[in-house]
C-alpha cells in the first residue's frame, strides 16, 4: 500500500524536474527567433543575465528533486510504515484477547454442563434403585410397606444430599480453574465456596 504513494510522490517530482527542463529548453530554443522579432526582453538569451536565470532555474529543479527522492519521500514511507505495522499488531492483540475470553467461556459452559449431567445421573441412578428396592420389599412385606418406604425415601435424601454435594465440589473446582484462567492468579477458596453455596441454595429455592 505504501508502494505506490512513493512512486506517485516520485513521479510527481520527476515530472516537476522534466517540465522545467522541457521550459527552458523552449525558451532556449526560442531565443533566435524572439531576436529578429524583437520580442520580450525576458527571452533575449544572447543577454548573460537571462542565460544565468535559465541555468538557475534547472539546479533549482534539481536540488528539489533530490531533496524530495533521497530525503523527503523516504523519511514519510518510513512513518506510514511505521503506524501500519503498529496498527497491525494491536489487532493482532485484539484478536488473540477476544479469541482467549471466547475459549474460557466455552470452557465454563461445557464444565457446567458436564458437572449438572453427572449429578442428575446419580440421582437418577439412586432414585431408581431405591424405587426397585422398595417395590421388591413390598411385594413380599405389606405389612411393613410404610416401614420400607421410609427407609427408601432416607435413601433417596442421602443419594440425593451426595450428589449435590458431589455437585459443590465440581462447581467449586470448576469456577477456581476458570478465575485462574482469566486472572492469572487463584482466587481465594473461602469466596468460592460462598459463591457456590449462594448458587446452589438460589437454585433449590
Amino acid at each position: 500500500m505504501l508502494r505506490p504513494v512513493k512512486i506517485a510522490l516520485g513521479s510527481v517530482a520527476s515530472a516537476a524536474f522534466l517540465a522545467g527542463i522541457g521550459a527552458a529548453s523552449a525558451a532556449l530554443a526560442a531565443a533566435p527567433a524572439g531576436e529578429k522579432k524583437g520580442g520580450m526582453p525576458q527571452l533575449d538569451f544572447a543577454n548573460p543575465l537571462t542565460t544565468s536565470q535559465v541555468v538557475w532555474l534547472a539546479i533549482i529543479f534539481v536540488v528539489l528533486y533530490l531533496l524530495l527522492s533521497r530525503w523527503a519521500l523516504p523519511q514519510v514511507g518510513a512513518v506510514l510504515e511505521m503506524r501500519a505495522s503498529r496498527i497491525q499488531a494491536d489487532l493482532q492483540a485484539a484478536h488473540a484477547a477476544k479469541a482467549s475470553a471466547d475459549a474460557a467461556v466455552s470452557e465454563l459452559t461445557a464444565a457446567t454442563r458436564d458437572a449438572q449431567a453427572a449429578a442428575q445421573a446419580e440421582i437418577n441412578t439412586a432414585v431408581t434403585a431405591a424405587n426397585a428396592a422398595a417395590a421388591a420389599q413390598a411385594a413380599t412385606l405389606n405389612a411393613r410397606l410404610e416401614k420400607q418406604l421410609a427407609e427408601a425415601e432416607q435413601r433417596i435424601a442421602a443419594a440425593r444430599a451426595s450428589a449435590m454435594g458431589a455437585l459443590r465440589n465440581v462447581a467449586t473446582d470448576t469456577a477456581s480453574a476458570v478465575v485462574t484462567r482469566l486472572v492469572g492468579t487463584a482466587p481465594a477458596a473461602g469466596a468460592v465456596e460462598q459463591a457456590v453455596d449462594a448458587a446452589l441454595a438460589a437454585r433449590r429455592g
